[in-house]
């Protein structure tokens, strides 16, 4: 079974949130600017891509966007992205929201550390001539609005205290290949 069978088993059963992600091509996969120049891929320039969502149940107060890779070289994958508190009333990302520099992320939100504890979108660095791997970005509804973590939290941890809170989810595999 691949990882990108599992990766939610043990999650709430909750329901549906509809994604869709702007940029990617034809097949699926990431475009060469949301690869990550931070980890040294040629053409990569950890532009975050765009997403939107909608179906938030009434109750929604937040959202959580998460982007993580299970089939890193790693005995636990990988979180390339995690935002938090996003406020109820905003259903897009826009492009490049990833970067603390940008004024793209929504008021309210916050950027947490990914799994190189920086506080930003890092793109998609899979090693050359792996399978395609798959990246699942992850929208969830809360029924909180501020979800009660330390700023320093790991996107695991964050996604344990979740637990109790989450209203609905949606996922949307991205591929990323070199």
């Amino acid at each position: 079974m691949k990882n990108e069978d599992i990766v939610f088993n043990n999650l709430a059963d909750v329901p549906e949130l509809t994604i869709s992600i702007k940029g990617l091509t034809n097949d699926g996969f990431f475009q060469k600017k949301n690869y990550s120049a931070i980890f040294g891929i040629d053409g990569g320039q950890d532009i975050s891509p765009e997403i939107s969502w909608n179906n938030a149940p009434a109750g929604t107060k937040s959202f959580v966007v998460t982007m993580y890779d299970p089939d890193a070289p790693t005995e636990s994958g990988f979180w390339h992205w995690s935002i938090k508190d996003i406020p109820a009333t905003v259903t897009t990302l826009f492009e490049n929201a990833g970067d603390i520099k940008s004024d793209v992320l929504p008021d309210k939100a916050i950027a947490m550390p990914m799994d190189a504890r920086m506080n930003r979108y890092v793109g998609a660095a899979p090693a050359r001539g792996d399978e395609p791997h798959p990246y699942h970005i992850v929208v969830t509804a809360l029924d909180v609005d501020v979800l009660d973590v330390s700023p320093d939290s790991t996107p695991a941890f964050m996604n344990f205290n979740m637990i109790g809170h989450e209203l609905a989810r949606g996922s949307k595999i991205v591929y990323a290949q070199l």
